[in-house]
């Protein structure tokens, strides 16, 4: 059974809900197109694994990347791959049984690496940075097992937004998610194929698809986790002052380091009277103008109240 059939076999859409997924899948499927393109993320002849959570992310990742393999101009293989990590109570026949049904090479990998976590991690405190880190290394060599030449993930535009603000704000540090990346062992390629994707559509396109969901009882039971609170505080900004996540991410797609502290990065020490205007000079209080992503021709141009004041981020 194909993907597309297995849409039709699990969601019943009336007339105008089949207008509006249409329209949203074909948006999302540009996007990751886009994404795709810009950062060179599939070649011809690629391998990819598409690591599958259980999540909405991770699902329709696998759903967008087998519809654009179907009319994509190369030639890529896919194959699904999900770490069961022994989590008690963890369905373990609902994820072969939906890709048996989408008829997908897939492999699930056995590894209790929950057990570790909870062994390792005291009561109260985040189980995030150490299960993330058994995770990589059991799909690390899985991915050297299979062959696989690029290793995709489905962290969207939105999670790629809260891991810099948790940078600046915990870590002071600018830096967030890349789009494409060598693995820190230095051996594969990981890339994030949903980049562009707002996670707002990525839900919607999941209640439209009707993904069989399964929660995780490590993250998701973390109400304290400072990434939760970030992405309150950025809801919070998208509700008062629409296009503001726009503009971040945009933001992240235009750096200037001239204008920025990081020595490193830009050659201050050389600057004199004859170096010539850098970047537009010195326009720090100048007034912000910022390309939208979904109108780089239209200018917005932000009032005093709508600026970021980075000091009253508490």
């Amino acid at each position: 059974m194909t993907e597309a059939q297995l849409t039709l076999a699990t969601t019943k859409l009336s007339p105008t809900q089949k207008t509006q997924f249409v329209k949203l899948e074909k948006k999302l499927r540009r996007n990751v197109g886009q994404a795709i393109a810009q950062y060179n993320m599939i070649e011809d002849g690629d391998k990819v694994m598409v690591c599958l959570s259980g999540g909405k992310d991770s699902y329709a990742m696998l759903s967008i990347l087998m519809r654009l393999k179907e009319s994509a101009p190369i030639h890529f293989d896919i194959i699904a791959v999900n770490l069961d990590q022994k989590q008690p109570g963890f369905p373990e026949h609902i994820l072969p049984e939906y890709l048996e049904k989408l008829g997908i090479e897939y492999h699930i990998i056995e590894e209790n690496t929950y057990g570790i976590v909870k062994d390792k991690v005291p009561e109260g405190k985040t189980t995030c940075s150490l299960c993330s880190r058994l995770r990589r290394a059991v799909l690390y060599k899985a991915a050297k097992n299979i062959g696989a030449t690029k290793i995709a993930l489905g962290h969207h535009r939105d999670d790629m937004i809260e891991t810099l603000m948790l940078n600046m704000f915990y870590g002071g540090k600018m830096k967030a998610m890349p789009a494409k990346l060598v693995s820190d062992n230095g051996e594969h390629v990981v890339i994030r194929p949903l980049a562009f994707c707002k996670e707002s559509e990525l839900i919607q396109y999941s209640e439209f698809k009707q993904f069989p969901i399964i929660p995780c009882n490590l993250c998701g039971s973390q109400p304290n986790m400072q990434r939760q609170n970030i992405k309150r505080m950025l809801n919070d900004w998208h509700t008062q002052f629409p296009g503001r996540i726009e503009s971040m991410f945009t933001a992240m797609q235009n750096v200037v380091p001239s204008h920025l502290c990081d020595s490193e990065l830009f050659d201050f020490k050389s600057i004199n009277s004859t170096s010539g205007i850098i970047n537009g000079g010195d326009t720090a209080f100048d007034e912000a103008v910022i390309e939208t992503p979904d109108n780089l021709s239209r200018k917005v141009h932000l009032n005093t109240d709508q600026q970021l004041n980075v000091v009253e981020v508490k």
